[in-house]
């Protein structure tokens, strides 16, 4: 019988062909990479206009800064295997620590954001205490934090003030410092990019890195897939996982920082429902709700599209209220999607 051969050229190519499919269908972020074009390309198409220009470009990508910040560190804290839902009050009591200190008792706003940020860590710290040490789900720990700190944040801000708000940040000493870190228009092209969007990518680049490159990264995958398993190769999953949540913790103060510089005040209420949006755009970044897989790219490419279509919307003059329903179908699809994806990658290793 006559056999064929195939020239060693067309093996090796198919070979390669073969490896490239296996890398792409690894990565978690696929998925989202490629709603974030389609979505990129459905407001391209709808509002050309006001989408595809530069000061369109600065709008969505400060709105998906502003998520992103949250989505790095939720996307870390997942991916090891847990939740935080009282991120979002947490930027409501730091930015409110940092108001009350600055305009109430006339701290430096340095100063003050240096306590909020120590007061907001301790937090982080408690969080992830109680969930090693109650064993109970983070989810119930947390769920608890966000209620307890959102009451503290209303209750001794209108304790202090007399009211919810508190404004004048821009007349307290070390306001032209703090704006010039967090606050900034940085030009280009004659349009300002908020200097958040610059805060965002950088943290996703560090994220990333830590995931990819450090053994912290390795030891953050093993405690979400398996936490057991991770302990008996000497993984200190306990430390790890209140380290995460004091990573959370840090990028609630962070975004909290931003906004009161930015708007020159606080609001005790600021941050509510960002902890849902957070995890859902961590989700459709390709991060799996039982931890062990996930990656901060697809945190940045999560919030990205979730800007995109906030703002697209306001371009093409659609009722914002269809916001909502767009963000739920976006949630189900990429766990659709991340589930697909995940078993053909398990193929693709056998």
């Amino acid at each position: 019988m006559a056999t064929t051969t195939v020239p060693k050229q067309q093996q090796d190519e198919r070979l390669v062909e073969a490896g490239l499919l296996k890398r792409l269908l690894s990565r978690p972020e696929l998925g989202a990479a490629a709603g974030a074009i389609l979505v990129w390309l459905i407001f391209a198409a709808l509002a050309p206009t006001g989408f595809l220009s530069l000061r369109g470009t600065s709008s969505y990508l400060e709105v998906s800064a502003q998520l992103g910040i949250l989505a790095i560190a939720v996307a870390l804290l997942m991916i090891g295997g847990e939740f935080d839902l009282s991120i979002g009050s947490l930027v409501g009591f730091a930015g409110a620590t940092i108001a009350i200190l600055g305009v109430q008792f006339g701290l430096p706003l340095w100063l003050g954001a240096l306590v909020a940020l120590g007061m907001t860590l301790v937090v982080g710290f408690l969080n992830g205490y109680m969930v090693i040490k109650t064993k109970l789900p983070s989810f119930i720990i947390t769920l608890g934090s966000l209620f307890i700190i959102r009451g503290l944040t209303i209750g001794l801000t209108r304790l202090l003030t007399g009211r919810t708000q508190v404004s004048g940040l821009d007349d307290v000493a070390g306001y032209d410092f703090m704006r010039a870190l967090f606050a900034i228009d940085v030009p280009i092209a004659g349009v300002g990019f908020p200097i958040s969007i610059f805060w965002w990518l950088a943290l996703g680049g560090v994220a990333t890195w830590v995931l990819l490159r450090t053994q912290i990264g390795n030891w953050i995958f093993g405690s979400g897939g398996q936490a057991q398993a991770a302990r008996q190769v000497g993984v200190p999953v306990d430390k790890l996982k209140i380290g995460l949540f004091m990573t959370t913790a840090f990028a609630a103060w962070l975004l909290a920082t931003i906004q009161v510089i930015t708007v020159k005040s606080a609001d005790t209420l600021r941050g509510e429902q960002q902890e849902f949006f957070a995890i859902i755009a961590v989700v459709i970044g390709g991060t799996l709700l039982t931890g062990g897989y996930g990656s901060a790219i697809g945190a940045v490419l999560g919030a990205l599209i979730f800007g995109m279509v906030k703002q697209g919307l306001v371009f093409a003059g659609v009722d914002a209220d269809w916001f909502y329903v767009f963000m739920g179908a976006m949630l189900v699809i990429a766990v659709l999607v991340n589930n697909f994806i995940r078993r053909k990658a398990e193929a693709a290793r056998k």
